[in-house]
């Protein structure tokens, strides 16, 4: 079937992975159009749309009504927000919504949310009948440049963030740029953290035009659009060339062996730290530790944090509010960091902006001394 062309003042990005290739749309109203769009790529005429209750109240009756107009019969459910929603409880429970609206294989499920939501609900479309389609309709800018697109999923357990999950990619990706506007200025700082990390790693001209357009990313209109469709494609080349992370895809890792371990000192209490300021204040660290091993310039360092510390961003671990761990104890963590290889440290490091490489064999004892030192 031939999907609706983009309107004037959207961005189309495609994901050409061979005969799961798909489609990503950026720009306003798209909620409003989602039946439409899902009702021309995909056969099935079910959904199961997995969101929360930060979102329901906003966008879960525009999406439903949607659905219906294009004859797709819709079942909904809503689960509680934040980051511990990431567990096996929920994922049984999203399993069983599914389920019990006798969602088929050509049948989709759509993730109305953010990050978590869009986790958990692919995990739970990658393994419910061995793999149901599923589509993501993503509600932070954190979501819409970065874990909506690539197709890893997954849930959160004691040992650590997304230890336990499925690459399941989606079939579409409709990112309505219209509910940006109802973030708060805390989690849009949160999202452009990932939309700075693609300049980061390796487009150091993208870096430079953030730095020269963030307040008008921030404001809205056309920037915003450019900059979330530039991360878009970005990430669409490196999962095309590094489907499961056998490669150059943990490129996209940049500052989030630190940031994860941050996360998981924090309990993952949002009041504390939030997923793209433990990304932001990672990214400086990697910085700071590359600079340490003389692989980048002290320069380049203080242009990251500058830039970070501009938007608003933490970028120290003293930024995060109450205690931390000792040095030890966030070391334990990278170790069970999902990036260990036959038990060697990888990390993401640099040689400078948009100079990013895969350091397979970095010293713990290097680590674990960086961390004393940037101990608050």
């Amino acid at each position: 079937m031939n999907a609706i062309s983009p309107a004037p003042a959207e961005r189309l990005v495609r994901v050409p992975l061979g005969e799961r290739a798909y489609d990503i749309l950026i720009g306003p109203g798209l909620i409003a159009r989602a039946g439409r769009e899902i009702a021309a790529r995909l056969k099935g005429r079910k959904a199961a749309v997995i969101t929360d209750e930060n979102v329901a109240p906003r966008y879960l009756d525009a999406l439903v009504a949607s659905l219906e107009a294009a004859g797709i019969q819709a079942s909904s459910l809503i689960l509680p927000a934040g980051e511990k929603t990431k567990s096996f409880e929920h994922l049984m429970t999203v399993c069983d919504a599914v389920l019990t609206a006798r969602v088929e294989r050509n049948d989709a499920v759509i993730a109305l949310g953010g990050g978590v939501i869009g986790d958990l609900a692919g995990f739970a479309a990658g393994i419910v009948r061995r793999g149901v389609r599923f589509v993501q309709v993503p509600t932070s800018l954190l979501s819409q440049v970065d874990s909506s697109v690539g197709g890893k999923t997954g849930i959160n357990t004691h040992h650590g963030k997304n230890l336990v999950g499925v690459f399941h990619q989606p079939d579409l990706v409709l990112a309505d740029t219209d509910v940006l506007n109802t973030l708060s200025e805390r989690e849009f700082r949160a999202g452009y953290a990932e939309v700075a990390k693609y300049g980061l790693i390796d487009k150091p001209d993208f870096f430079a035009w953030l730095e020269a357009n963030w307040r008008q990313v921030f404001a809205g209109g056309a920037a915003r659009i450019e900059a979330i469709a530039a991360s878009c494609q970005a990430k669409s080349d490196v999962v095309v060339a590094d489907e499961r992370e056998n490669g150059p895809r943990a490129l996209l890792n940049l500052g989030h062996t630190f940031g994860h371990a941050l996360e998981a000192a924090t309990a993952y209490d949002s009041r504390r730290l939030v997923h793209g300021e433990g990304v932001a204040i990672g990214m400086v660290l990697a910085h700071e530790f590359s600079a340490r091993l003389n692989l980048a310039s002290p320069d380049d360092v203080k242009r990251v944090e500058a830039h970070l510390k501009a938007v608003g961003l933490p970028t120290r671990m003293g930024d995060i509010p109450g205690e931390l761990p000792p040095a030890e104890a966030l070391m334990d963590a990278i170790a069970q960091d999902k990036k260990v290889k036959s038990g060697k440290l990888t990390f993401i490091l640099t040689r400078g902006i948009g100079q990013s490489f895969v350091a397979d064999d970095v010293p713990s004892s290097e680590v674990l001394n960086f961390l004393k030192e940037k101990h608050p």
